[in-house]
């Protein structure tokens, strides 16, 4: 038996994975503070506390995301394009077309039948349709991001978020709670604002079929349906989706240990 670790440092959380023989998930852990923080070293805490492992039962260990050079413990380094591309072909083997929204970013990447990428594409600094406009909003509507997908599933007059700016966003759901409009519906306008700044890249993919949301913001349903609604085609969502870069990176890490490419 061989242990892989793969550790995703993203720029809003950090999370590691522990693989044996490269396919079996022996235990993940996530911490929501990012590369620059205290997250890096908390979620490398977490994950021998879970899995009851040292960091010499590790055989190799492979680190992606924005803070993929600050970790000691890496042994290889591999962009989170190429890692993502990797996990979500682990769980989901016949996508091809690839939405990741995560904390800051949103990427949007074509595969091809053994994983590897065909193309992708990035959204710019702007933080609107990423992970931190639903935060923001979240939080001036006094609803925990958790519900948010809950909330979104009761909207029967769903209203319009125009605003692509979070800032300006922020001021619109500000006027449109003093309008007295439902919170079930503003949420449905964040959420399909969202989703209609993330589809620009995703229709500039070959968009062939099967679909899959990744990242820490495909785990609100209200989001996955409003992909739906714009794509109208199914989505289809990995079992751990904020994890998929760090599964990535720890099968990366087995094919490193057995100089083998195994995809």
């Amino acid at each position: 038996m061989q242990l892989t670790m793969g550790v995703d440092i993203g720029s809003a959380s950090s999370k590691a994975v522990i693989l044996r023989d490269g396919r079996d998930l022996v235990a993940q852990a996530a911490v929501q503070s990012g590369t620059g923080t205290s997250g890096p070293d908390r979620v490398m805490e977490e994950i021998m506390c879970v899995s009851n492992k040292k960091q010499e039962d590790i055989a190799y260990t492979v680190v992606t995301g924005y803070g993929r050079f600050s970790l000691d413990a890496a042994d290889k380094q591999i962009s989170e394009i190429s890692c993502h591309a990797k996990g979500v072909h682990f769980f989901l083997p016949d996508v091809r077309t690839i939405l990741d929204i995560g904390g800051q970013d949103v990427k949007a990447i074509s595969i091809d039948e053994n994983g590897a990428v065909q193309n992708f594409y990035m959204n710019d600094k702007c933080a609107a349709g990423t992970g931190r406009f639903i935060e923001v909003m979240s939080r001036i509507l006094e609803i925990d991001i958790t519900e948010m997908g809950n909330y979104d599933k009761l909207s029967q007059n769903p209203v319009t978020v125009s605003s692509t700016c979070t800032v300006f966003a922020e001021s619109e759901v500000i006027s449109l709670l003093s309008q007295k409009k439902a919170k079930e519906d503003i949420i449905r306008g964040v959420h399909e604002s969202v989703v209609n700044r993330a589809a620009g890249l995703l229709y500039r993919t070959r968009m062939e079929e099967d679909f899959a949301l990744t990242g820490g913001v495909a785990q609100n349903s209200g989001v996955a349906r409003a992909l739906e609604r714009e794509l109208k085609r199914k989505i289809y969502i990995a079992d751990h989706p904020q994890m998929t870069g760090a599964v990535g990176a720890a099968l990366f890490a087995w094919e490193a240990l057995h100089g083998e490419k195994r995809i």
